[in-house]
Protein backbone atom coordinates (compact mmCIF):
# COMPACT_ATOMS: atom_id res chain seq x y z
CA UNK A 1 0.00 0.00 0.00
CA UNK A 2 1.39 3.25 -0.84
CA UNK A 3 -1.96 5.60 -1.22
CA UNK A 4 -4.43 5.39 2.30
CA UNK A 5 -7.35 7.92 2.61
CA UNK A 6 -8.24 9.13 5.93
CA UNK A 7 -12.08 9.76 5.24
CA UNK A 8 -13.59 11.14 7.83
CA UNK A 9 -17.44 12.03 7.82
CA UNK A 10 -19.95 14.30 10.03
CA UNK A 11 -23.38 12.52 9.41
CA UNK A 12 -26.65 13.97 10.17
CA UNK A 13 -27.68 13.46 13.98
CA UNK A 14 -28.42 9.34 14.38
CA UNK A 15 -27.77 7.99 11.45
CA UNK A 16 -24.25 6.63 11.93
CA UNK A 17 -25.42 2.99 12.37
CA UNK A 18 -27.60 3.05 9.37
CA UNK A 19 -24.72 4.77 7.11
CA UNK A 20 -22.62 1.48 8.86
CA UNK A 21 -25.37 -1.21 8.03
CA UNK A 22 -25.79 -0.05 4.52
CA UNK A 23 -21.51 0.42 4.22
CA UNK A 24 -21.33 -3.00 5.56
CA UNK A 25 -23.93 -4.84 3.04
CA UNK A 26 -23.74 -3.06 0.26
CA UNK A 27 -21.03 -0.95 -0.46
CA UNK A 28 -17.86 -2.48 1.06
CA UNK A 29 -17.33 -5.30 -1.13
CA UNK A 30 -18.19 -3.53 -4.62
CA UNK A 31 -14.98 -1.58 -3.39
CA UNK A 32 -12.83 -4.00 -3.11
CA UNK A 33 -13.86 -5.82 -6.17
CA UNK A 34 -13.20 -2.07 -8.14
CA UNK A 35 -9.90 -2.61 -6.37
CA UNK A 36 -10.45 -0.69 -3.38
CA UNK A 37 -8.29 -2.30 0.16
CA UNK A 38 -10.82 -0.98 2.87
CA UNK A 39 -8.21 -0.98 5.26
CA UNK A 40 -10.26 0.13 8.70
CA UNK A 41 -13.77 1.92 9.31
CA UNK A 42 -14.23 3.23 12.93
CA UNK A 43 -16.87 4.99 15.28
CA UNK A 44 -15.63 8.09 17.00
CA UNK A 45 -15.98 7.33 20.65
CA UNK A 46 -16.39 11.59 21.32
CA UNK A 47 -18.83 12.10 18.14
CA UNK A 48 -21.85 10.15 18.31
CA UNK A 49 -22.19 11.76 14.46
CA UNK A 50 -18.92 10.57 12.97
CA UNK A 51 -17.76 7.98 11.00
CA UNK A 52 -14.08 7.32 9.72
CA UNK A 53 -12.52 4.76 7.76
CA UNK A 54 -9.70 4.15 5.55
CA UNK A 55 -9.02 2.85 2.18
CA UNK A 56 -6.10 1.92 0.23
CA UNK A 57 -4.38 1.38 -2.87
CA UNK A 58 -1.06 0.37 -4.61
CA UNK A 59 -0.35 3.92 -5.93
CA UNK A 60 -1.97 7.08 -7.53
CA UNK A 61 -2.52 5.33 -10.67
CA UNK A 62 -4.75 2.16 -9.19
CA UNK A 63 -6.66 4.92 -6.77
CA UNK A 64 -8.03 6.59 -10.17
CA UNK A 65 -9.00 3.24 -11.73
CA UNK A 66 -10.60 1.83 -8.39
CA UNK A 67 -12.49 5.06 -7.90
CA UNK A 68 -13.79 5.63 -11.72
CA UNK A 69 -15.03 1.76 -11.28
CA UNK A 70 -16.41 1.97 -8.19
CA UNK A 71 -18.28 5.76 -8.41
CA UNK A 72 -18.48 6.05 -12.66
CA UNK A 73 -18.91 2.85 -13.66
CA UNK A 74 -20.34 0.56 -10.77
CA UNK A 75 -24.22 -0.77 -9.75
CA UNK A 76 -23.70 -0.39 -6.21
CA UNK A 77 -22.53 3.57 -6.09
CA UNK A 78 -25.72 4.12 -8.20
CA UNK A 79 -27.71 2.15 -6.58
CA UNK A 80 -27.51 3.41 -2.86
CA UNK A 81 -25.68 6.92 -2.81
CA UNK A 82 -28.51 8.62 -2.56
CA UNK A 83 -29.48 6.65 0.35
CA UNK A 84 -25.78 7.28 1.78
CA UNK A 85 -25.41 10.91 0.88
CA UNK A 86 -29.02 11.32 2.95
CA UNK A 87 -26.46 9.79 6.05
CA UNK A 88 -23.72 12.90 5.41
CA UNK A 89 -23.57 16.43 6.72
CA UNK A 90 -19.77 16.10 5.14
CA UNK A 91 -18.18 13.82 3.38
CA UNK A 92 -15.19 16.15 2.18
CA UNK A 93 -12.75 15.32 5.08
CA UNK A 94 -10.36 13.27 3.07
CA UNK A 95 -6.44 13.42 3.64
CA UNK A 96 -4.31 11.43 1.39
CA UNK A 97 -1.76 9.83 3.18
CA UNK A 98 1.22 7.35 2.31
CA UNK A 99 2.60 5.43 5.33
CA UNK A 100 6.24 5.59 6.56
CA UNK A 101 6.51 1.79 6.95
CA UNK A 102 4.62 -1.18 6.38
CA UNK A 103 1.28 -2.03 8.86
CA UNK A 104 -0.84 -4.49 9.44
CA UNK A 105 -4.63 -4.78 8.22
CA UNK A 106 -6.81 -2.73 10.79
CA UNK A 107 -9.50 -4.53 12.52
CA UNK A 108 -13.33 -4.60 10.97
CA UNK A 109 -16.23 -4.84 11.53
CA UNK A 110 -16.67 -1.11 13.29
CA UNK A 111 -18.67 -2.58 16.28
CA UNK A 112 -15.82 -5.01 17.44
CA UNK A 113 -13.93 -4.22 20.64
CA UNK A 114 -11.04 -4.91 18.88
CA UNK A 115 -11.55 -2.24 16.80
CA UNK A 116 -10.62 0.58 19.55
CA UNK A 117 -7.87 2.78 18.24
CA UNK A 118 -6.15 6.26 19.04
CA UNK A 119 -6.04 8.70 15.94
CA UNK A 120 -3.62 11.49 16.28
CA UNK A 121 -3.35 13.99 13.31
CA UNK A 122 -0.66 16.49 13.02
CA UNK A 123 2.95 16.41 13.55
CA UNK A 124 5.09 13.56 14.84
CA UNK A 125 5.61 13.73 18.24
CA UNK A 126 8.19 11.98 20.24
CA UNK A 127 5.29 11.81 23.48
CA UNK A 128 3.18 9.25 20.93
CA UNK A 129 4.82 5.82 22.05
CA UNK A 130 4.81 2.32 20.07
CA UNK A 131 2.89 3.75 17.15
CA UNK A 132 0.68 1.06 15.44
CA UNK A 133 1.43 2.76 12.23
CA UNK A 134 2.12 6.24 11.17
CA UNK A 135 1.71 7.86 8.19
CA UNK A 136 2.68 11.56 6.06
CA UNK A 137 0.85 13.50 3.62
CA UNK A 138 0.85 12.19 -0.20
CA UNK A 139 2.03 15.35 -1.62
CA UNK A 140 0.59 14.17 -5.20
CA UNK A 141 -2.39 16.03 -6.57
CA UNK A 142 -5.73 14.66 -6.22
CA UNK A 143 -6.24 12.79 -9.53
CA UNK A 144 -9.76 12.02 -9.04
CA UNK A 145 -11.77 15.43 -8.66
CA UNK A 146 -15.22 14.04 -8.41
CA UNK A 147 -13.96 13.27 -4.57
CA UNK A 148 -12.37 16.32 -2.46
CA UNK A 149 -9.55 15.82 -0.96
CA UNK A 150 -7.56 18.52 1.56
CA UNK A 151 -4.75 19.38 -0.17
CA UNK A 152 -1.61 22.05 0.20
CA UNK A 153 -0.53 20.15 3.62
CA UNK A 154 3.11 19.60 4.32
CA UNK A 155 4.80 16.65 5.48
CA UNK A 156 4.64 17.67 8.71
CA UNK A 157 1.01 16.92 8.79
CA UNK A 158 1.53 13.38 10.09
CA UNK A 159 -0.90 11.10 11.22
CA UNK A 160 -0.65 8.30 13.77
CA UNK A 161 -2.48 5.91 15.43
CA UNK A 162 -1.78 3.46 17.97
CA UNK A 163 -4.14 -0.01 19.74
CA UNK A 164 -5.46 1.31 22.71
Amino acid sequence: MTVVELRQYTLRPGQRDVLIDLFDRELLEPQEAAGCTVVGQFRDEDDPDRFVWFRSFPDLAARHAALTAFYLEGEAWRKHRDAANATMLDSDNVLLLRPESDFPPLPRPVGAASSRILVLIGPASSDFAGPFASFVTEPAENTFRALPVREGRTSESGFGFSRI
